[in-house]
């Protein structure tokens, strides 16, 4: 008999009740891919995304983009893991919200012993993404200042801690005094509630005028235009995502009027498509995280069949820290 798995599948875009559980076969891998028995299952604003179409997959499609588990069986070619082995990833296609599944094994990494499923599972996406923003993006150094909106989010929590043991200086933006002592606690220099204040204002207050190096903002359409004006002249802005919409159209020439600063829009499936880069960026992270230098924080628990609420509230930003699905 075929071997099913419960997964989390759409058959069309739209809110958190197109999110459906089937039962799917798992089939057997082959060349270059492993068969993976999820323990615990990450989640993440670009399963949102996808979710609501706004980066359209072709359906129907399960959705999730990081787990750890058990490798069960691999393919011909891979020679970097072996049935019995722990392991971790986030990595395209999706289809990580799933009791099991094949996939490509190129971007699934061997897992310390010393980090359970659940870590592993809430830190994958979110910790390889801090890991290119810190050191793969711009370059940066010790002493050098970082606005980071977000911060008492999953990436924001971990990007804290990263900052802080480099030596980097954290301003933080969250949306409650709550979240901004969160960020506090967890290596932010300063942290800047953006519903009671003008967190550019305050850049240039913390900043002597200055401004930034850089600014991480995955928020969008909301911080976009704050964020350029929180930049020091040469500055670096990083556009890694659009929790709340997507970055306006702007006139290039105002990276001129604002300092001649700088502007990208990086994703992390860029970084980890090559196989051994992706493989340095995960033991980078596993080694934070071993090290003691990072803690990842897991704040929300959801089983696989409460897939749609864990969707609603992370909407909502109602969360903390990283959410994970348990199996």
């Amino acid at each position: 008999m075929q071997q099913t798995a419960r997964t989390v599948v759409i058959h069309k875009h739209g809110g958190p009740e197109v999110l459906t559980l089937e039962d799917r076969p798992v089939g057997e891998p082959g060349p270059g891919e492993v068969s993976i028995r999820h323990r615990a299952c990450g989640l993440n604003f670009i399963d949102v995304y996808q979710r609501a179409g706004l980066y359209p997959l072709e359906l129907p499609h399960a959705l999730g983009m990081e787990a750890s588990g058990v490798i069960e069986a691999v393919g011909e070619g891979v020679t970097h893991l072996e049935p019995g082995q722990r392991a971790a990833y986030a990595a395209m296609p999706a289809g990580a919200y799933c009791e099991a599944r094949v996939m490509p094994a190129a971007q699934v990494c061997p897992l310390l012993e010393s980090i359970s499923f659940d870590t592993a599972a809430a830190m994958m996406l979110k910790g390889m993404t801090v890991e290119y923003l810190f050191h793969r993006t711009t370059p940066l150094k010790r002493g050098d200042t970082v606005l980071f909106h977000a911060a008492a989010g999953g990436v924001g929590l971990i990007a804290c801690q990263w900052a802080k043991s480099e030596g980097i200086k954290l301003i933080g933006t969250a949306g409650t005094d709550e979240k901004c002592s969160l960020a506090k606690f967890n290596g932010a220099a300063h942290c800047i509630n953006y519903r009671t204040e003008d967190f550019a204002e305050r850049v240039a207050e913390i900043t002597g005028g200055k401004g930034v190096d850089v600014v991480m903002d995955s928020i969008g359409a909301d911080t976009f235009n704050g964020s350029l004006d929180s930049l020091k002249p040469l500055g670096m802005m990083i556009s890694f995502g659009n929790a709340s919409g997507s970055v306006p159209l702007i006139d290039i020439g105002i990276l001129a009027k604002k300092g001649s600063i700088k502007i990208t829009r990086p994703t992390l499936f860029t970084h980890i498509a090559d196989h051994s880069v992706c493989q340095a960026m995960a033991r980078r992270l596993f080694n934070k995280v071993d090290g003691g230098e990072v803690k990842i924080h897991i704040d929300q628990r959801f089983p696989l069949d409460q897939v749609a609420e864990a969707h609603r509230t992370l909407e909502a930003r109602k969360t903390t820290g990283s959410t994970i699905l348990e199996l």
